[in-house]
């Protein structure tokens, strides 16, 4: 550990993500904090917490010590960053990782497994994490993350979803998916129909993005400061 990590840990008693934040806060640009970032991103993995502000801090440092890039803590950023969506997160990360390092084969995986996500494709998105194990499953939680980024997404489209659309969304059949649904109908209002065909419906609580009727509502009474904040975003 550097002597500014000493120093701060020395003075912080939020243990290792405290001195951390130091670092990043004072420190940014000083290349002798890398070891320090390198080992936070181990402690995410193992603790399964996440700062993004210190692994971009770290991947700019990267840019101009290009020498001690670590592809393993690279991909572990990445895959962290993916378990964060809908947050654009994966995107800045990637912004800052030269091209040449881009085109390596697991990063080049895990920018496809991205454009699944993104596009809505769950099963290329489970078949391609499948034959890519030893990527994904090196950061504790993916699949859960992953799973609960598919249930975000499947809740703003839909009122209504076959099971078996559900099921190859999250990558769960069988009786482990009747325990989730179980779960989400006492928990999260979730609603069971048959179907007129074989099979269930499930009936996700209506939102504003699934139900034509609440958003114009909701169109209507929101204030104008309300909407403007929203085109930073867009943009």
């Amino acid at each position: 550990m550097g002597r500014e990590a000493a120093a701060a840990a020395e003075k912080g008693q939020g243990g290792t993500a405290y001195t951390v934040e130091q670092l990043v806060a004072f420190n940014r640009y000083n290349p002798d904090i890398l070891p320090d970032l390198e080992n936070y991103v181990s402690d995410q993995v193992s603790s399964q917490t996440y700062s993004l502000e210190s692994n971009l801090c770290l991947l700019r440092l990267y840019q101009f010590e290009s020498e001690k890039m670590s592809s393993q803590i690279v991909a572990r950023i990445l895959v962290k960053a993916l378990m964060a969506m809908p947050a654009p997160d994966f995107s800045l990360c990637l912004f800052l990782i030269p091209e040449r390092v881009q085109m390596e084969e697991q990063f080049k995986t895990l920018i496809v497994l991205s454009h699944y996500l993104e596009t809505g494709r769950f099963r290329q998105f489970w078949d391609g994490a499948s034959k890519s194990r030893h990527i994904v499953e090196a950061v504790p939680g993916f699949e859960q993350a992953i799973q609960g980024y598919a249930i975000h997404v499947l809740s703003l489209t839909y009122q209504k979803i076959p099971r078996t659309v559900l099921a190859e969304a999250i990558n769960v059949e069988g009786l482990s998916l009747d325990k989730f649904l179980e779960h989400q109908v006492e928990n999260s209002g979730w609603v069971i129909e048959k179907s007129q065909g074989k099979g269930q419906l499930i009936v996700l609580p209506r939102n504003e993005f699934n139900d034509p009727i609440l958003k114009k509502n909701t169109a209507d009474s929101a204030p104008l400061e309300h909407v403007t904040r929203i085109f930073p975003i867009l943009s």
